[in-house]
């Protein structure tokens, strides 16, 4: 799975270095080069010897040791596939956010332009610090992946969010960064996320339970996949492509009619409301002494529809959330609409529904063939669907 890859590995000076003997152990196992570099405290947690002999390799701490015409940090940022620093404290992460680069490991990640995984670890008090916080959204629309920490009993006795993710989690992350394609270069792709929001009045408002997850890791994947990616969506979300932040129905069919003669991929990953009410209230509505409280509403338009009817080239994929009887509504709605391809999941189960991290679908194209994905992260599911539709 891993034969000729090289990954670097980042250690800083957390409890949890101890950890990520466990892991060097798993990637070359598997086939991978693994180089360590790791901070002067972290070695305080790890002895270099134990780290040495895991990867085979010289672990190296000291920057400007350099043995040949190029400096180190230069010459692992160029051989390494991807970057890994794990546990990372947030001296660390604050460091590589403000382009400190005052040790070798931050010196190597000023550098790097390619893959980078950051595994977190720290007191919760810490994680929570707005300043910290800042420099990993920062991070992150700069492409870098967050394996967020976990929560529970911590070694300074606070119990909170701050433990090491689970080794098997970063192991897999790695993994599946490692073995993208790029069928997708050169390729224009436009996902939307979120529900959308139907207001009511200035303070009210109608929408649904979507947490926009599923569309932002289709972005994700098809940004590693080498594609160009607009995302179209109503939540906060920060990374290295495009986002258009919309509200409602009307904003969202706006924003991808203005990106879609020049895209090759429309994905509706978004909950479009079907309805909006007719009436907006300029003011806020007063409570009266009637019990009943009537609101007309109307339809939005169909933008799924809508995009299939008028398509030239583009490839669509459309998304059926259902609570019953998934695949005759999945039927019936592919019929319905024309799109490429229709992903259904079942929102009833509270393992994959709304907000969940995981998902399980099903795919169902134009012919009537079902391929159904078994459950995973949706990082994973968002990779395995982009791969079917593009076999």
């Amino acid at each position: 799975m891993l034969n000729g890859k090289n990954i670097l590995i980042g250690i800083t000076g957390g409890i949890a270095a101890y950890k990520i003997c466990e892991l060097i152990r798993k990637f070359k196992k598997n086939g991978a080069n693994v180089r360590v570099v790791a901070t002067p405290n972290a070695l305080n947690f790890v002895t270099k010897l134990t780290l040495q002999n895991l990867s085979q390799n010289e672990v190296y701490v000291e920057e400007f040791n350099v043995k040949d015409w190029r400096p180190e940090h230069i010459s692992f940022a160029d051989e390494a596939d991807i970057m890994l620093i794990a546990p990372a404290t947030a001296n660390t992460i604050s460091k590589i956010a403000t382009g400190v680069a005052d040790n070798l490991l931050t010196s190597i990640a000023c550098a790097f332009n390619k893959k980078m995984i950051i595994a977190p670890a720290m007191n919760c008090n810490m994680w929570n610090n707005p300043v910290v916080q800042e420099n990993i959204s920062k991070l992150r629309s700069l492409g870098v992946e967050f394996l967020e920490p976990e929560s529970g009993f911590l070694a300074c006795g606070y119990i909170g969010k701050g433990r090491l993710c689970s080794i098997d989690k970063i192991y897999s992350s790695v993994v599946e960064a490692l073995n993208y394609s790029k069928k997708l270069e050169g390729k224009k792709v436009v996902v939307t996320s979120g529900g959308t929001i139907e207001d009511i009045d200035p303070v009210r408002y109608i929408s649904n339970y979507s947490s926009g997850k599923m569309g932002f890791a289709i972005a994700n994947a098809a940004k590693n996949m080498g594609a160009e990616v607009v995302l179209i969506t109503t939540k906060n979300f920060e990374a290295p492509y495009k986002i258009v932040k919309v509200k409602s129905a009307i904003d969202m069919q706006n924003a991808i009619d203005k990106e879609f003669e020049t895209s090759d991929y429309i994905i509706m990953a978004a909950a479009v409301a079907d309805y909006r009410v007719k009436n907006y209230s300029q003011q806020k509505m007063k409570k009266t002494n009637d019990d009943n409280l009537v609101l007309e509403l109307v339809k939005n338009p169909d933008i799924l529809k809508g995009l299939c009817d008028k398509k030239t080239h583009q490839i669509i994929v459309g998304f059926c959330a259902e609570s019953e009887n998934l695949l005759n509504n999945a039927k019936e709605k592919i019929a319905k609409k024309g799109c490429d391809y229709l992903v259904a999941n079942d929102i009833s189960r509270a393992d994959i529904g709304f907000s969940s991290d995981d998902n399980e679908v099903s795919i169902l194209d134009k012919s009537g063939k079902i391929v159904k994905l078994d459950k995973a992260p949706k990082k994973v599911i968002a990779r395995q669907i982009l791969e079917y539709i593009n076999e």
